[in-house]
């Protein structure tokens, strides 16, 4: 048998690494990372038979789920996240906070929608195709958030909070 020069078993070292860095990679458990955001915004419940059917405000509790496997690449900087906590908070301050914080938010079919009081009156207002009810909002926040992360981070749960007391989860594993 030949024996191995210097530079055929620098290369075979650094195989050897390759593979077990990918092994270790495919092994590392799956974690659920979550970060919590607020904001405050109006709403109005078109057709509704109780006191929420006027323009009223909440101070809203929003925690985003995240599923995934820290980096095991040493040489990565992000070592050891599954996702960077500065990453998800620009995501979810471009398409969710920046949107609706302070934002009165109303059904399109309202009559009151389209009027020119609102319009003028206030500065930041969102006509949604739905009743912006708790559910409904968190439904739409799923789908604006669903597909901004990489394909190996799954979005796998949403909860908002409307009040201390009230609100609604979304969860990946009771959608599939």
């Amino acid at each position: 048998m030949d024996s191995l020069n210097d530079s055929q078993m620098i290369i075979g070292i650094s195989l050897s690494l390759h593979q077990l860095k990918r092994t270790i990679m495919s092994t590392l458990p799956s974690i659920r990372v979550t970060k919590d955001f607020t904001f405050d915004m109006a709403h109005a419940l078109y057709g509704y038979d109780g006191p929420c059917k006027n323009i009223h405000g909440h101070t809203y509790h929003l925690s985003i789920t995240l599923l995934g496997k820290p980096i095991a690449d040493i040489e990565h900087v992000k070592l050891g996240m599954v996702i960077d906590f500065g990453d998800l908070k620009e995501v979810v301050k471009k398409h969710i906070i920046e949107v609706f914080d302070h934002a009165l938010v109303l059904n399109e079919e309202a009559p009151y929608s389209k009027s020119e009081v609102i319009s003028n009156e206030f500065e930041k207002v969102i006509l949604m195709p739905f009743q912006p009810t708790c559910e409904n909002l968190l439904l739409h926040f799923v789908e604006l958030l669903q597909d901004q992360f990489a394909h190996d981070t799954k979005l796998v749960a949403i909860r908002l909070q409307e009040t201390p007391n009230s609100g609604a989860e979304w969860r990946l594993e009771d959608n599939i």
